[in-house]
């Protein structure tokens, strides 16, 4: 019998829901449809896939880093937690849609045209009488073709689907019989889905995103990628419970002890951690100097992507590591969302960091030195894939939307925290000091 389900309020969204989810569906349809507009009557398709892998990607992270913040704290058996397990389980329930949206990225890559995006999927660089034949991605070709990306894209996608269904399930399931044996299922397999979301996580930042430059490898680029998730979903957490409680609700179970957790997990994982994976990873391909591995981070340290990197050191670790290190920030509502809302924005830079930038393979193989590679690349024009465009905005405002609708779908037909779970009256006094 949960102690917490007859004692606590049964916050909802109420009318909150629909409005969410009707103002989230304007923009994800607005967003999403002039991207296609733009594409079609500027020519400008290869940048649209750009951009809304970018902004995939984006969305995807948050809902990752959902997941596993679901997963953590059945498996850990956490009190503390509870009252913000939900939104974190309907946050990760956006990861069955994400499907869709990467369906059309799975059909150009499965018709043919997926060179528009990734280089390996080019059949003339296997082609030996071909010019563009790639000795290296020959080697790696049966990795990357384009049934089996499809065919681990579908694993994935089932993955992560079962977890949040589950998840979701069983804690709203929860909410009406109070019956502990939901908590006991869900503790169950939480270590399961867990082994199962590493070995995901990792290979699809592998073949989505690093695969953008096939040549290119790094053995901490999935562990970069866990903190950047944990970086994006902590920071809409924090956001999204003073958004919340400005709405009047949560307000009797949400407590300054739980933003000052909040905040301490976003900054443990998505500065601190987050700074220490990214030197990490720089540190050791400055150190190798392998050619492989240094034309990755040489892009970035040129043209308009120096500027870009340098509002990540700052801006993503720097000052945020600053204003974050204090426990009265972390306690303090409203500031504690401004730092998040800005860690959120950073965290588009960095995911647009990691999506943008082109190496210059050529002029790379062409030059001796460091100055004759600056000066190569200012001479040819190359801009290195730095060229901001329109459709970075509208594909973010287009999947932001429908992730904001359909989160707002998910939690409008439940209560806003876990009612019948066991340790709600633990999470609800729970005091940090």
């Amino acid at each position: 019998m949960s102690v917490g389900a007859s004692t606590v309020r049964e916050d909802r969204l109420g009318a909150l829901a629909p409005r969410l989810f009707l103002g989230g569906g304007i923009l994800g349809v607005a967003g999403l449809g002039s991207s296609v507009l733009i594409g079609a009557v500027g020519g400008a398709w290869d940048r649209l896939l750009f951009s809304y892998l970018a902004a995939f990607i984006f969305v995807l992270t948050v809902s990752l880093g959902a997941l596993w913040f679901t997963l953590v704290q059945h498996m850990t058996r956490a009190g503390w937690s509870v009252v913000l397990r939900r939104l974190s389980e309907a946050i990760a329930t956006n990861l069955t849609w994400l499907g869709v949206a990467f369906a059309p990225i799975a059909i150009l890559v499965m018709l043919g045209k997926g060179e528009l995006l990734y280089h390996w999927a080019d059949t003339s660089v296997y082609d030996a009488g071909s010019e563009h034949f790639d000795e290296v991605l020959t080697k790696k070709h049966v990795f990357f073709t384009p049934t089996f990306w499809t065919i681990r894209a579908v694993f994935y996608f089932a993955v992560w689907g079962a977890a949040t269904r589950m998840l979701f399930g069983q804690s709203v399931a929860q909410d009406a019989s109070g019956d502990v044996s939901h908590t006991h299922r869900m503790q169950r397999y939480s270590p399961l889905f867990m082994v199962l979301y590493a070995l995901t996580q990792t290979l699809a930042v592998v073949d989505w995103v690093m695969s953008l430059e096939p040549l290119w490898f790094s053995t901490m680029y999935g562990v970069y990628f866990f903190a950047a998730s944990l970086c994006g979903f902590f920071s809409v957490l924090c956001v999204s419970l003073w958004l919340l409680q400005r709405s009047g609700r949560m307000q009797d179970v949400v407590t300054r002890e739980h933003y000052q957790d909040a905040g301490k997990l976003l900054f443990g994982f998505g500065i601190v951690f987050w700074a220490y994976i990214a030197f990490s990873q720089y540190m050791l391909i400055w150190y190798a100097n392998i050619p492989e591995e240094t034309g990755w981070y040489i892009t970035r340290q040129l043209g308009g992507w120096r500027m870009v990197s340098a509002l990540l050191l700052f801006g993503h670790f720097c000052v945020p590591f600053v204003l974050l290190i204090s426990k009265h920030t972390k306690r303090a509502k409203g500031v504690l969302a401004v730092i998040a809302g800005w860690m959120l924005f950073m965290h588009y830079i960095d995911v647009y960091w990691l999506v943008m930038p082109r190496i210059p393979a050529d002029l790379l193989a062409q030059s001796e030195t460091y100055r004759q590679l600056i000066d190569s690349i200012q001479e040819s024009g190359n801009d290195l894939g730095f060229h901001p465009h329109v459709l970075d905005l509208t594909c973010l405002v287009g999947l932001g939307g429908v992730a904001i609708a359909l989160t707002a779908r998910r939690l409008g037909g439940c209560a806003l925290i876990p009612i019948g779970d066991p340790r709600l009256s633990e999470s609800i006094t729970f005091e940090n000091m």
